[in-house]
């Protein structure tokens, strides 16, 4: 099927020629009045308050923030589209037009470098990269960070545990006390003619799925973060790229993963892990509030630390979440960065925590008994994060992604033998612009 290039610098090219014509309407402000207070304008992704103040999501965390400045500035907010894609494809169009009404933006974790590499993001100043760091879980600063600048303050951050069956467990004669490897719980599955939820379908998830497999066999999907197109190298043949083909190739053969394996995402594996069948998912937090509304019993899920690889070999949870990050061309930067101080603060991400559902990047949060009241696998959760695998930090990071998750799809025909070279050239292919997606 054709398509078209997909990487920063030819969409950023595209639009600005395309502003240049009159193509694009005008995004210019006037200059800034001093005598009243700063106007910023925040372009949030979904969560479950949208664009109202008055629900517990970033809207109303822009209120707050907008009355604690004491009139230095208010926030309002723009709703981005719900998938990561489209949120990422308004805001190169914004941003590739120096639009300056863009202040503030929730960027998913995965497009730092490349929006960085076009410069659209203003760098942290120097004076506040320390309150955007301390006290922040590693793997989502080493997200905020682009060629050793640090570019965006980590909001939330996200990672994946095992949820399980503990009667499935059980009668497996599985140690759920002790780490687990994902051959064993395979294992255990089919002995039991239970499933094995996780998310396979060609699309950014499967991407996560396969780099948390990578990064647990202990090997990298991109071994040079930051290298050109000509010299990006590519870890998926590697002993740990093939060891992640065999764990997906075991769920699809063994039919663990379910009748609709290479359709399944979030939702799906969280019906799958609901029904009859369940035994085990890897999934987000957010599915200990999801859950009960499916009618599952709560009194027979736990939850581990992510599957291991190889038994011993601490496994690399996946590190997912948002960043704030101020736009480059932003007219009011400084108070744009005293706002995300505000926004990122711990009393801001508890508060987002526990009205959202969504994890806090700031490790203290953890700590806070209304959380763990909240969240019984607070401490895991930390864990998880502190150990996490980010995706590779790359300019070309969405061909990087679309090139893996059409080579290792369908799951049926992923082959150890095959696939992780067959992808690996394709994804070079891809981004020297010698192949399309």
């Amino acid at each position: 099927m054709a398509g078209t290039r997909t990487s920063t610098r030819a969409f950023a090219a595209t639009m600005v020629g395309a502003a240049a014509l009159g193509m694009l309407p005008s995004c210019g402000s006037p200059q800034e009045d001093t005598t009243r207070p700063t106007q910023l304008t925040w372009y949030i992704n979904p969560d479950n308050g949208g664009n109202d103040p008055s629900k517990s999501g970033q809207a109303h965390l822009a209120q707050t923030c907008s009355q604690a400045s004491g009139g230095s500035y208010t926030i309002t907010t723009q709703l981005l589209p719900n998938s990561a894609s489209d949120q990422r494809q308004q805001l190169l169009r914004r941003l590739a037009a120096s639009d300056a009404g863009v202040d503030i933006m929730s960027l998913d974790t995965v497009f730092v470098a490349e929006f960085a590499q076009a410069d659209f993001l203003d760098a942290v100043p120097v004076d506040r990269r320390q309150a955007f760091t301390d006290d922040v879980v590693a793997p989502a600063v080493e997200s905020a960070t682009w060629k050793d600048t640090l570019y965006a303050a980590p909001f939330w951050a996200n990672t994946q545990l095992l949820w399980y069956r503990k009667s499935v467990a059980a009668q497996a004669g599985l140690d759920m006390t002790k780490p687990v490897t994902w051959d064993q719980i395979i294992d255990a599955a089919t002995s039991q003619r239970k499933t094995v939820g996780v998310q396979a379908k060609p699309y950014e998830g499967y991407t996560v799925w396969i780099n948390a497999l990578t990064e647990s066999a202990g090997g990298h999907l991109v071994t040079n973060p930051g290298a050109s197109a000509d010299d990006l190298n590519l870890g998926l043949t590697d002993q740990a790229g093939r060891r992640a083909a065999h764990i997906i190739n075991r769920i699809a053969d063994s039919g663990v993963g379910g009748p609709a394996l290479s359709s399944s995402d979030e939702n799906t594996t969280v019906d799958l892990f609901a029904g009859a069948t369940s035994g085990f998912m890897v999934q987000w937090p957010y599915v200990w509030a999801a859950l009960p509304l499916k009618g599952v019993d709560m009194a027979d899920v736990g939850y581990a630390r992510y599957p291991q690889i190889d038994q011993g070999r601490q496994s690399r949870p996946p590190l997912g979440g948002i960043q704030l990050a101020v736009n480059s061309r932003s007219r009011a930067k400084g108070a744009a960065w005293d706002a995300v101080r505000c926004l990122t603060d711990a009393a801001q991400q508890k508060t987002y925590m526990l009205g959202a559902g969504n994890p806090a990047a700031r490790k203290s949060v953890y700590d806070d008994a209304q959380v763990r009241d909240a969240f019984p696998m607070a401490p895991l959760i930390k864990e998880s994060l502190d150990s996490g695998a980010a995706r590779p930090s790359s300019q070309f990071y969405g061909d990087i992604s679309g090139g893996l998750y059409k080579s290792f799809s369908p799951p049926h025909d992923v082959d150890p033998s095959t696939t992780p070279q067959d992808a690996q050239r394709f994804i070079r292919s891809v981004v020297r612009g010698e192949a399309l997606l």
